[in-house]
């Protein structure tokens, strides 16, 4: 895949411009409008219903009847957004969010719509909810395609427009300019991966998945967010960085799939009073709190209480920025980082491994994107748990999730492959590669559910 990248500064020393029109002439034609739809048929149960009697054989008069009854699908519309045109023969980047209509699985049907108002039917190549990127595909060929700028060169001040379709008006530009630059707002959930470009350019319902350009007319992010306590544009808009998008289309086109590199460390962000503890000349970087046994750090000889302060040449200002630097590095390939230890600079070189869905969890994550936690008396209060049901208790369960179609909030779980659990680590250790037996609870109805690893 051919993405053109215009690395070069931005140039900053240019005489007053009284007019942008030229530079929206060719830019706009690259930003899509995205329409996302669900086939529904009347009267179909819902997916916790179908594991209720599933795995626990409840009787049918226990659960809500729908007053609906089968009859023909009918076409529901999940939500418009934008997207981005990236290359000439169709591929096409936009949000995880838009292409699945903020629900767990992508919509049925996604049509694009260009900006001459032909219409394509378009194929979900890949998708990342840590990221809240997608690519999409259409049938075409000599397609305006956008230039990327390198987002790291972006500074705070920097001239921007947002372009997409905000609240379905049809194509909008909206100007502002850079607010901040690597932003972590927690958006994307446990565990995601974010290098936000914050902008007061307006930003609404529909942009989402649009793109955020220089004064040159280049990406430097995909639209993605907003904080607001009114609904609409509060000023405080928010685009994943362009660099960031590039790497996980490509590993998306390549792979179907983002395959992020494994560095095996437990990190926090350093504070004002652990960098006089530790007497560290500042706070930036990223404290090891625990170093994961035969891991590339380990064997690096990063130890706990090392301040981990660059990767392959670039600052790193916390405990965010050192995860996503790693992330975007693919298994198998060497990073260089420094890191200070007893006031003294080092620097290492280690292989990084893919990132594994169970040595890389937090320490109550049961499984990827599965939290929970033993069982407590103020929980079975609130649940009406029975008093003889032990085991685990599953808080919460992200649409993301690898096993959110068969585990969800509420689920107590008793046993794996006949071990009983009493914490997450005999839980994980339980757990084995390939197909897994669970003895679990909902509800009070308890039963057996076979998961896969």
């Amino acid at each position: 895949m051919e993405i053109e990248v215009d690395e070069s500064e931005l140039d900053r020393k240019s005489s007053v411009v009284t007019s942008y029109a030229p530079v929206f002439k060719s830019v706009t034609p690259t930003v899509v409008s995205v329409y996302a739809t669900n086939i529904e048929t009347p009267g179909s149960a819902s997916s916790q219903q179908d594991l209720m009697e599933r795995f626990f054989g409840a009787p049918r008069q226990q659960r809500p009847q729908s007053q609906e009854t089968p009859g023909e699908p009918r076409r529901v519309p999940q939500g418009a957004g934008s997207a981005v045109i990236i290359t000439s023969d169709g591929y096409i980047v936009s949000n995880n969010h838009v292409v699945t209509g903020g629900s767990e699985n992508v919509a049925d049907e996604i049509v694009v719509r260009l900006d001459d108002n032909q219409e394509f039917n378009a194929k979900v190549v890949g998708r990342d909810a840590k990221t809240d990127i997608a690519v999409l595909k259409i049938e075409a060929k000599g397609l305006p395609a956008i230039t990327l700028a390198d987002s790291d060169k972006v500074q705070v001040g920097d001239i921007v427009f947002a372009i997409g379709n905000p609240l379905g008006v049809g194509k909008t530009v909206t100007s502002g300019i850079v607010s901040a630059v690597d932003r972590a707002i927690g958006i994307t959930g446990e565990g995601g991966y974010e290098s936000f470009i914050q902008t007061d350019a307006s930003i609404n319902p529909g942009n989402s998945g649009g793109a955020l350009i220089d004064a040159q007319g280049r990406l430097i992010g995909i639209n993605s967010a907003i904080l607001s306590q009114s609904g609409g544009a509060d000023g405080i808009g928010f685009a994943v960085s362009s660099n960031l998008a590039k790497n996980i289309a490509k590993q998306l086109v390549e792979y179907g799939e983002v395959r992020r590199g494994y560095l095996g460390v437990a990190i926090t962000n350093v504070t004002a009073d652990i960098a006089e503890a530790f007497q560290l000349p500042n706070s930036a970087g990223a404290l090891i709190n625990e170093v994961h046994a035969n891991s590339p750090a380990e064997k690096s000889g990063l130890k706990k209480g090392d301040v981990i302060i660059e990767i392959n040449g670039k600052k790193t200002a916390d405990a965010n920025s050192v995860r996503l630097a790693v992330s975007q590095n693919r298994p198998g390939t060497d990073i260089k980082f420094a890191y200070l230890r007893d006031g003294k600079r080092y620097e290492a070189t280690t292989k990084i491994v893919e990132l594994d869905s169970l040595t890389s969890l937090s320490p109550d994550e049961l499984l990827e994107g599965v939290t929970a936690r033993p069982i407590r008396a103020e929980d079975r209060q609130q649940n009406g748990t029975e008093p003889h049901i032990q085991g685990l208790l599953i808080t919460e369960v992200t649409p993301d999730s690898p096993y959110a179609r068969s585990l969800f909030p509420g689920m107590v779980i008793s046993e794996i492959n006949d071990q009983e659990l009493n914490n997450i680590a005999t839980a994980k250790e339980a757990f084995q590669k390939g197909v897994n037996k669970l003895y679990v609870y909902y509800r009070n109805l308890g039963g057996y559910l076979v998961l896969r690893i």
